[in-house]
């Protein structure tokens, strides 16, 4: 569970982000949550350049049926674990900074295979340890992952995906061991 004080994106004496449906419960919520961007997740995604303005829009996309903040970097402190996240007041100018490098190394096209998942990994440890967002950081990353492997021309298999390995790769990138993150990346391109 991550931990924000004071969260106002929290129902009052609760845990329970405010949500479009009003869901009190966490459980509820996180099964409407999983229906409402996994539908999201089949349609087209919004049209942009990986821009750190199209990362917004990706974020807005997924979670728009479920809270009025989708898209929106988050305001509070935002920590899981021994793990804290970029400040808020940060947060704007970490993702300029990522995602102009990420232009200034032409959105990786033009690297071979071996060279996008080290690359790929470093970006994303990048915005993982930023988390713009206060929930969907995870989902949204994944999703930006995916399309910019494609537009790469090293598009993935996420069916090869393990949940458990890429999380505990993405805490090991965050402790600055982008290795095991490396590995996920290199093993969900098709081949």
């Amino acid at each position: 569970m991550y931990q924000a004080a004071p969260d106002p994106y929290c129902y009052p004496d609760s845990d329970v982000l405010k949500n479009k449906a009003d869901l009190r419960s966490a459980e509820t919520l996180e099964t409407f949550e999983t229906a409402m961007t996994f539908a999201r997740a089949e349609e087209p995604l919004p049209a942009g350049r990986l821009s750190a303005r199209h990362y917004r829009a990706i974020h807005h996309h997924l979670f728009q049926d479920v809270y009025d903040w989708a898209g929106r970097y988050r305001t509070v402190r935002l920590t899981k674990g021994a793990s804290t996240f970029c400040y808020p007041e940060n947060i704007a100018g970490e993702m300029t900074r990522v995602f102009t490098w990420l232009k200034q190394h032409d959105f990786l096209r033009g690297v071979t295979a071996e060279q996008f998942p080290p690359r790929a990994a470093h970006v994303l440890a990048e915005i993982n340890a930023i988390h713009p967002f206060r929930e969907g950081n995870g989902r949204t990353q994944l999703t930006f992952l995916a399309l910019l492997a494609d537009r790469a021309g090293h598009p993935l298999n996420l069916d090869r995906l393990d949940p458990d390995a890429t999380l505990d790769a993405m805490i090991k990138s965050f402790r600055g061991d982008e290795q095991p993150l490396v590995t996920v990346v290199a093993q969900l391109i098709e081949n």
